[in-house]
């Protein structure tokens, strides 16, 4: 009995052995990966192109002339229902 709880120690302590090296070589590799450089970002460019879609002017005019093709939608349907219908009703004689 004794030899098999050693065994299992062994094996326990060579899993663990095994995790430990797994986990100081991926270390090592991300470090590898590490670069150190300085990243400069200007949004401002001085060229004065810029994004058309960044001006809030736009924006305001795509809402207002959203807003005016949806009321000119909505409202179109509302005309059909101010016509008056007029209906007739006529009875014949048929003993004439």
């Amino acid at each position: 009995m004794a030899s098999f709880f050693s065994t299992v120690q062994e094996t326990v302590v060579m899993k663990k052995a095994y995790l430990t090296l797994l986990a100081v070589l991926t270390n090592i590799i991300l470090f590898a990966q590490e670069k150190t450089t300085q990243v400069d970002v200007d949004i401002n460019k001085g060229s004065g192109g810029g994004n058309w879609y960044a001006s809030p002017w736009v924006w305001i005019v795509g809402a207002a002339v959203f807003i005016l093709l949806l009321v000119a939608l909505t409202s179109g349907g509302s005309r059909s229902s101010d016509r008056i219908v007029e209906k007739r009703t006529v009875v014949r004689d048929s003993d004439v």
